[in-house]
């Protein structure tokens, strides 16, 4: 698998998910733009890049930018063209959790909700297919097992999560005739910041880390890193038949009924 010659833009790819996905690309050759908030993250994932490149040494190329802010997601799609002329993979990172049910979800946080893990994956999609067109390339979205599964507590994020797989299926039939994929990645508990962020304390989070040996089948939540691997092959040649897939990277959790 090579991604020499390939420019791909990664959202959200200061930490986690993001930040792994670069890593893993910059081993197979991809010259990379990456986007977040953190421009200080996004240096180091940036610096680790470079470490670990082959068959290429492009230098990634960071933008730093709010995907809620549309033009900041402008900036981000024309930065990546001006430098490198091209777009064959855009990885749709980035995105929050929050805890809330229907009794106290507030409107607030529900747009903040839908506005960043939605409304920015279409807005940034959209501006991105004319390019990915003249490549041939294809999209991954980076979704949820929450997405697939209903799960309590968590209502908005799983609400734009279901969202996002059925927009990669929409997208993918639509932009099929023109030889661009689509496809998302459904993770389960993966270690990373995310559920920190979105209002666990450290016991908090050590608990629900406990817990994620029972409700995945393999007995484990899982790394950054095997989310990453999957996303690349969804991303290379190797998957040039599969469009319109979400595809479960969670240890099975998706398939389990806990008793």
């Amino acid at each position: 698998m090579s991604f020499v010659g390939k420019v791909v833009l990664i959202t959200g790819a200061s930490s986690g998910i993001g930040a792994a996905t670069a890593v893993h690309l910059a081993r197979l050759g991809a010259s990379l733009a990456l986007t977040g908030r953190n421009g200080q993250n996004l240096q180091e994932v940036a610096n680790r890049c470079e470490q670990v490149q082959t068959g290429n040494k492009v230098k990634p190329h960071i933008i730093t930018g709010e995907l809620t802010s549309e033009a900041d997601t402008k900036k981000i799609l024309d930065s990546t063209i001006e430098h490198f002329k091209q777009l064959d993979v855009l990885v749709n990172n980035a995105g929050i959790i929050g805890v809330g049910s229907i009794e106290n979800t507030s409107l607030a946080q529900y747009d903040q909700m839908f506005n960043t893990n939605v409304r920015s994956v279409y807005h940034l999609s959209m501006l991105a297919v004319p390019h990915l067109v003249k490549t041939k390339g294809n999209i991954v979205n980076v979704s949820s097992v929450n997405g697939l599964r209903a799960f309590s507590g968590v209502l908005a994020y799983c609400m734009s999560k279901s969202a996002i797989d059925q927009f990669t299926r929409c997208v993918a039939l639509e932009l099929a005739p023109k030889g661009v994929r689509v496809n998302s990645v459904n993770p389960g508990v993966v270690v990373t910041e995310l559920q920190k962020r979105g209002g666990l304390d450290a016991e908090a989070y050590a608990k629900f880390l406990e817990r994620s040996k029972e409700t995945h089948a393999l007995g484990r939540p899982g790394q950054p890193e095997e989310v990453a691997a999957t996303i690349a092959f969804l991303a290379s040649p190797e998957a040039s038949f599969i469009t319109g897939a979400s595809l479960p990277v969670d240890g099975g959790r998706h398939a389990m009924c806990p008793r």
